[in-house]
């Protein structure tokens, strides 16, 4: 196991090399506008233009060239002093909804239900809190709610091997509300601290299969009221705006109670972040830049910014 510093300084790393392709179409654009010095009208608005193109939507944009301006405008102004700017004004907007998941071990079992359409990477990111919750002393029950993907369900039998995690399972195609049922039973027979339940992939707009997750919601808080005392959107960063209306249907069927971005390392579009913290004001408790396990971290604003806009973290 690696050393704390080392592994701090390895992480801080890969975020910056996972976001290389969004900051590089950041910074790009902000070279090529601030070759002069002095800031003007003109300036601002390709500025704004380019925080839009990354993804950082029109609202987001236009509140930060505005902060940006203030005192600088009329002014001599270097490239370094913009990237650093913006990577303040951006830390600033996201750091109150950058927050860990902390469980609440009152709750026997603590219960996170994980949602999200297909592809994000849902029993990967499961796999993955497993095994961080498993190294603080907890005990796990998973909880193979996807029973339409046989390859979900071997691998979070794997995972279940690896954290020492009960997995409850059936066969392939069996009713995912009764399965979530069975395992929340288990859980609280043995005791255990920590409840994940992994979904099948589905589209944010088709009714039918947005049901069904509505059913298992239902199935749940027959055991006990007050849960899922957590709900996980899953998103997939390169799916860029599209996100916003994800959030919107699945917050609306299960109460979304924080995000976890993956797949940054593979997207241009990890600017998308700040406009959804601003529009929706959930948590985002973790981002995955890799397929490690180590690669799936909690959200830190400070080391995004800044790795948004091509600095180093501090």
């Amino acid at each position: 196991m690696l050393e704390p510093d080392k592994e701090k300084k390895n992480w801080l790393s890969r975020l910056k090399t996972g976001l290389q392709l969004s900051s590089s179409k950041l910074t790009q654009g902000i070279s090529e506008v601030f070759t002069q010095r002095r800031l003007n009208d003109d300036m601002l608005e390709q500025l704004e233009e380019i925080l839009i193109t990354s993804d950082l939507g029109p609202h987001v944009a236009s509140r930060l060239v505005k902060e940006f301006a203030h005192g600088r405008f009329g002014k001599d102004i270097t490239y370094q002093e913009v990237k650093k700017a913006l990577a303040d004004q951006i830390t600033h907007l996201i750091e109150p909804y950058a927050r860990p998941l902390v469980i609440d071990r009152s709750h026997k079992p603590y219960v996170v239900l994980v949602v999200g359409v297909n592809g994000t990477g849902k029993t990967t990111t499961i796999g993955k809190l497993a095994e961080s919750y498993h190294k603080e002393g907890l005990t796990i029950t998973l909880a193979a709610g996807d029973t339409f993907r046989a390859a979900a369900i071997s691998q979070l039998k794997v995972w279940g091997e690896r954290t020492q995690s009960t997995v409850v399972a059936g066969e392939s195609g069996s009713d995912a509300a009764a399965l979530v049922f069975q395992a929340f039973e288990k859980a609280q027979h043995d005791g255990t601290d920590l409840l994940l339940v992994d979904t099948a992939g589905r589209l944010h707009n088709k009714n039918d299969l947005m049901q069904e997750l509505a059913k298992i919601v239902r199935v749940i808080k027959k055991i006990d009221p007050s849960a899922p005392h957590a709900v996980l959107l899953v998103l997939d960063a390169t799916t860029g705006q599209n996100a916003h209306a994800q959030v919107n249907v699945f917050r609306e069927i299960t109460n979304v109670t924080g995000l976890i971005v993956t797949k940054l390392d593979g997207s241009a579009k990890g600017g998308i972040l700040v406009p959804l913290v601003d529009q929706f004001k959930l948590p985002i408790h973790a981002i995955g830049v890799g397929e490690s396990v180590e690669d799936l971290q909690p959200f830190r604003a400070d080391e995004f910014a800044r790795s948004l806009m091509g600095l180093d973290t501090i």
